[in-house]
């Protein structure tokens, strides 16, 4: 079983959450703590997987794709690894999850437009060992992923 992460990890990780471009020297400094410490912990959160790197975040409707759709397939038994495979030559898939429940992959997709959303979606059924599709567009995004109050509870620790 994985240690879980402690005041100190939090509180570096909702820094870097907040300003993903700061220094190791800066969160040190903005932490109180040590330059080695926070290099430790850096490296520890990498080793554990729990900091995988510092993508910037990016506005998918900004950059022409401001039509996010949800779709459950249902697919062949046995397939899913081809089918995984399939989905992720199609750019527009930006997740995949496998699940419990009705239908076994869960596909999170973007397009420009609906005529677009369109060729996307005929692209997932077209994947080989599809079976079924039930396809919903998000409205709008409510409560956006996120991490933060779980680092926040942490923090408080």
């Amino acid at each position: 079983m994985s240690e879980s992460l402690d005041a100190l990890d939090a509180r570096l990780l909702l820094l870097l959450t907040d300003s993903p471009r700061l220094g190791v020297l800066e969160c040190a400094r903005r932490l109180g703590v040590a330059r080695g410490t926070v290099q430790a912990r850096l490296d520890r959160l990498t080793e554990r997987g729990i900091l995988g790197g510092f993508p910037p975040e990016l506005d998918l409707a900004a950059m022409g794709y401001g039509l996010t759709a949800f779709a459950v397939l249902e697919i062949a038994q046995g397939r899913r690894a081809e089918v995984v495979t399939a989905l992720s030559a199609i750019d527009e898939v930006c997740e995949v999850y496998a699940t419990t429940g009705q239908g076994d992959l869960f596909v999170r997709m973007v397009a420009r437009d609906n005529d677009d959303l369109q060729r996307v979606v005929d692209e997932v059924v077209g994947a080989p060992y599809v079976r079924r599709t039930s396809t919903s567009i998000a409205l709008s995004t409510p409560v956006p992923p996120r991490v933060r109050p779980l680092l926040e509870r942490l923090a408080r620790s």
